[in-house]
């Protein structure tokens, strides 16, 4: 987990974590310098470690907690979305029956915070029916995807990881989509990087990103 500032929601994140039958082996809370309660809450979950940031930006705490992480298969959730019950059992039973699999998604289903509206240019279509979930919450990966295409680039503030995935499809790294909604996306005030704006360029940037690196190979 990578959180700032995340008090609001943070306990939800981590319970969520714990409804499946497969318990993780590690759980990793990357904190990027908060002000808030968010630490001592984190270090209230038994099982959970919190290591302080080096650094600033999401992709090099993203970078940090793979280096840090010892399993074989790593996985990720943000500190005000929720994991489904059973989340790590149905991921870890695809990807140990399917050892060629380098990483898989689930579906994702996104959810108004109690409340709330929804904020000025968010995309309220992904409230209409689940979709995949290319998306950190979502992920389960095998480090040695890491290996091959690289860790998540910091020169993108809010779409690394649509860059990493854009960059595992350009390198045909296999992957599925396990088609159950395992993940609950909440939206809130500050969902700033689900509005339309910042999702048009974001996309914008990885795909002139696939682009050069389809036509340095051609």
């Amino acid at each position: 987990m990578v959180v700032r500032n995340g008090e609001a929601y943070i306990l939800q994140a981590l319970q969520s974590i714990w409804m499946s039958d497969q318990q993780p082996d590690e759980v990793l809370v990357i904190d990027g310098h908060s002000s808030d309660a968010t630490v001592p809450l984190a270090q209230s979950m038994p099982g959970v470690t919190v290591v302080a940031q080096r650094g600033t930006g999401i992709a090099n705490a993203y970078n940090q907690a793979i280096a840090a992480a010892t399993g074989d298969l790593l996985t990720f959730i943000s500190h005000d979305d929720l994991w489904l019950p059973c989340k790590l059992d149905r991921q870890l039973a695809l990807m140990n029956s399917n050892p060629d699999l380098m990483f898989s998604v689930t579906l994702v289903e996104h959810f108004l915070d109690a409340g709330v509206a929804p904020p000025a240019g968010y995309r309220t279509d992904l409230l209409d029916a689940p979709v995949p979930g290319y998306l950190m919450e979502s992920l389960m990966v095998r480090p040695a995807a890491f290996a091959k295409i690289g860790m998540f680039n910091p020169e993108f503030a809010v779409s690394e990881d649509s860059d990493w995935f854009m960059r595992a499809r350009d390198a045909g790294l296999k992957s599925a989509v396990l088609q159950e909604v395992l993940v609950k996306k909440r939206v809130h005030a500050d969902s700033a990087t689900m509005t339309q704006k910042n999702m048009s360029n974001q996309l914008l940037s990885a795909l002139r990103s696939s682009i050069q690196r389809k036509r340095s190979r051609a």
